[in-house]
């Protein structure tokens, strides 16, 4: 990751602005790494609590705690004397076991509500996700009123609606507490979705009839939103216990935006075609046979990713623009233009760059 500063102008950039004691959950993730950046680039003292030592995060002077968020002494510990927490580290989709979601994303954000509590930390920001109100029917132009499904088809989203329950029931005047929910973050240095379309480019086919839009958060977007939501809460207790879509408020049609991301990787755009109807009944077959026989490798297809791929999940960012002051300042061309250029240094350098 190195040391060059992050391209977007952060909340506290002044001369005047007393950096906080900041713990961010997940920081040698995608999200999690490019929080502490800004944070650092700011002036805040921050420590990552994750699983594994990161040194991209120990040359920007980072504490690291290195524990299982389920493991309530180690949560504890990594909140002491802290001022703000970031709680971005989850297990993420698509796939895994329910007792392995259940103690990451619903134990280990009790741990941390519990430990914050006990450690007198006044605020937490969490990051939730659309999943959360997305049962396999389409999502157009929706706010935070929209209720969370009857039933979900996998266990990420449940979980991750588990968890963002609890973070809205702990908002009190002991701990202010705000939730957002950023959808799909992508960019330079995003280890999963963008690697995931590369490695499974021959493979893809369209899903459904391709004119569903989506929206999408870039990396820069998601954590202005993030550092502005923390700051605006100091500010305004009103807002805690209150949920906000991210995104890049510019919905398209997932399979342009799929063929975007394949483009700004040198490769060709996806072709061949499946009714939704048929790759969701084959992911349903998958999900059977794996579970049955305990196969530990992710299926190729499952009922949530044809679900995620061939209906419309777009957001309205109002509230997020009147409450947090967000705006995305990044667009999707920009963000385009910036990972394709990541991706062909990175493939000049042989590897990360």
């Amino acid at each position: 990751m190195g040391r060059e500063k992050i391209k977007m102008t952060l909340p506290g950039n002044n001369a005047n602005y007393r950096g906080q004691k900041v713990l961010v959950t997940g920081g040698g993730g995608f999200l999690g790494q490019a929080i502490i950046k800004g944070l650092v680039n700011r002036g805040d003292q921050v420590r990552s609590l994750t699983r594994n030592f990161y040194p991209s995060l120990a040359s920007m002077g980072v504490e690291q705690i290195q524990g299982d968020l389920a493991d309530a002494q180690i949560v504890e510990k990594a909140c002491k004397q802290i001022e703000l927490v970031f709680h971005t580290a989850a297990k993420p989709p698509p796939w895994g076991r329910y007792k392995d979601y259940y103690r990451t994303n619903v134990v280990g954000t009790q741990n941390i509500i519990d430990s914050c509590l006990k450690n007198r930390v006044s605020r937490l920001v969490y990051t939730s996700t659309p999943s959360v109100v997305f049962g396999g029917k389409d999502l157009e132009g929706v706010d935070e009123s929209v209720p969370y499904p009857a039933r979900y088809n996998a266990f990420y989203p449940r979980t991750k609606a588990m968890a963002e329950q609890k973070i809205i029931k702990a908002a009190d005047e002991r701990l202010l507490t705000i939730c957002l929910r950023p959808h799909q973050i992508w960019g330079p240095r995003d280890p999963h979705f963008v690697p995931r379309l590369i490695s499974r480019a021959a493979k893809l086919k369209r899903i459904g009839d391709g004119k569903n839009r989506v929206d999408t958060t870039y990396i820069d977007n998601a954590v202005t939103a993030h550092i502005q939501a923390a700051d605006r809460l100091a500010r305004n207790p009103l807002l805690s216990g209150k949920i906000y879509f991210i995104s890049q408020a510019e919905p398209i049609p997932v399979w342009d935006m799929i063929d975007a991301i394949l483009k700004s990787a040198g490769l060709e755009p996806v072709t061949g075609s499946i009714s939704y109807r048929s790759a969701w009944l084959i992911g349903l077959a998958f999900e059977f046979l794996y579970r049955t026989f305990r196969i530990p490798a992710e299926p190729p297809m499952t009922r949530f990713l044809a679900d995620a791929v061939a209906k419309s999940h777009w957001f309205d960012i109002t509230a997020a623009r009147r409450d947090l002051g967000y705006a995305p300042t990044v667009s999707t061309a920009e963000g385009l233009r910036r990972l394709a250029d990541w991706l062909q240094n990175r493939k000049k350098q042989g590897g990360d760059s």
